[in-house]
């Protein structure tokens, strides 16, 4: 049972659980993460012996070593420590301990590769809340805080955690805390400066009244939170906006495909659909589905533009209804959409492709273009490699095909079923494109990226407005 007074806290750093650390003969380190393997040179003999101890559990830094060689944190060894945690972030846990020697009070978990984590002051008269997306739930060693735009969880591991932290299921203070609980005020402060720095609380903006950031965000009010963290961790190995009655009309009809960006535009050539003599239906489905191994042999201009033309352009554009819903206009094309909304977009990733320079584009299905949106060499190596990885590969496919879904255009429709409903198209558009791609011997394979958020940043999708649902490769 914990005692009335909790004792002062203290910072402890450890590494996730699946963190393995190699020190090498000469003091080199090798740390294999889920986000990849680092090779940390001159890491000095203070980050050698920390992440040693990192690796074992919580630690406090100050306790690595004796008081002898604590040299202060502007010490070269203790700067050198600190880079190679940064470098490290995506698998560092940030814990808040006690001087009593038990489990910390809580800890903060990243989930992505490399997220940021600074504790800053929290004023004490400053109104903090959780986010409206945040999830309390049970977890192995206490309770789990999670949201999904906050890019750490954190486990509650002590009961004055969960009190603080489900505090703030209204606005309040750290004045407020400390008085409805009678916790001292430096724990109190300690546990919000990691909860605020971790983002599954709010701070309230500069100005009279309560006024937080997310409740006026017009892209988020698409979003139901079910949807927004299911989304969130489907992006990961881990395993909308307002509530459905506070969505209102929508302010303006979506367009039916997604306006083209700036930028060098290429069009695609367009097969003779008449002259097309493909291998019948039942004899592709009877084909087994395997993954290409990727040849060196690239891809051509007009082999994309007849895939894109045979399995996603907009034939046609035009006027239709739901039930007991107003008239939206709607397009027909090659693949399946529920009421023609057709909220998809494609984007391209280009390796090797006879009459396309390198790089990311994004298709336009109504002009059956496509539009350079980001040329730069480690974007595309990083999104190559990632579908490799993929592919169980040892050569970057030819090309890739991220499809991305605009909720806008189905949410004002569909609800809070919008983003179950933009897998189901996925997995529609998918099985189009691999049959035509068969039917034209080529391969358009789906393939299991672990992207966190590394492809939304290489095709500059306004998360969460457009999110990225999937890719599947593309080979001769």
């Amino acid at each position: 049972m914990e005692s009335p007074e909790p004792p002062a806290t203290i910072p402890l750093w450890s590494l996730t659980e699946d963190t393995l650390v190699e020190i090498g003969e000469n003091g080199s380190l090798q740390v294999m993460t889920r986000w990849g393997e680092f090779g940390v040179e001159d890491a000095g003999a203070l980050a050698v012996e920390s992440l040693r101890r990192m690796a074992l559990g919580p630690v406090s830094l100050r306790n690595v070593t004796s008081g002898a060689q604590w040299l202060g944190e502007f010490s070269p060894g203790f700067l050198a420590l600190r880079r190679v945690l940064r470098q490290l972030s995506g698998s560092v846990v940030h814990s808040l301990g006690l001087q009593d020697g038990k489990r910390p009070l809580l800890s903060v978990i990243p989930i992505g590769p490399a997220p940021f984590f600074r504790p800053e002051p929290v004023d004490a008269d400053r109104a903090i809340r959780l986010s409206r997306f945040a999830v309390l739930r049970a977890g192995e060693g206490g309770m789990l805080l999670e949201s999904p735009d906050a890019p750490f969880l954190v486990l509650l591991s002590r009961p004055w955690a969960v009190r603080i932290a489900s505090a703030f299921v209204e606005p309040c203070t750290i004045h407020d805390i400390v008085a409805d609980t009678g916790l001292g005020e430096e724990l109190v402060t300690d546990a919000v400066r990691y909860l605020v720095a971790a983002g599954v609380v709010l701070l309230d903006g500069v100005g009279e009244g309560f006024a937080f950031a997310e409740d006026d965000d017009p892209d988020l009010r698409h979003w139901c939170h079910h949807e927004l963290m299911f989304h969130a961790r489907s992006r990961t190995r881990l395993a909308c906006g307002r509530p459905e009655s506070a969505r209102g009309p929508r302010e303006s009809a979506p367009p039916v495909v997604k306006p083209a960006p700036d930028g060098p535009r290429f069009s695609l050539p367009r097969p003779d659909l008449a002259a097309v003599a493909d291998t019948p239906l039942t004899a592709l489905l009877e084909n087994d589905h395997v993954c290409p191994r990727f040849p060196e042999q690239p891809i051509t201009v007009a082999q994309l533009g007849e895939l894109l033309y045979r399995g996603a352009r907009v034939r046609s554009v035009g006027p239709a209804h739901l039930p007991a819903q107003e008239s939206h206009e709607a397009s027909q094309r090659p693949y399946f959409s529920v009421a023609c909304l057709y909220e998809l977009e494609l984007y391209l990733t280009i390796d090797r492709c006879q009459g396309l320079p390198q790089g990311i584009y994004h298709y336009d299905p109504l002009g059956h273009s496509v539009t350079l949106i980001n040329d730069a060499p480690a974007d595309l190596a990083a999104v190559l490699d990632l579908a490799m990885v993929a592919g169980a590969g040892h050569r970057r496919p030819a090309a890739l095909i991220t499809v991305t879904a605009r909720l806008e255009r189905t949410s004002w429709a569909l609800g809070g079923a919008a983003y179950s409903t933009a897998l189901l198209h996925f997995g529609a558009l998918q099985q189009t494109l691999y049959l035509t791609g068969k039917a034209m011997g080529m391969s358009a394979h789906a393939v299991p990226l672990d992207a966190g958020d590394r492809v939304d940043r290489a095709l500059k999708l306004t998360w969460p407005a457009e999110v990225a649902l999937g890719e599947c490769v593309l080979s001769a």
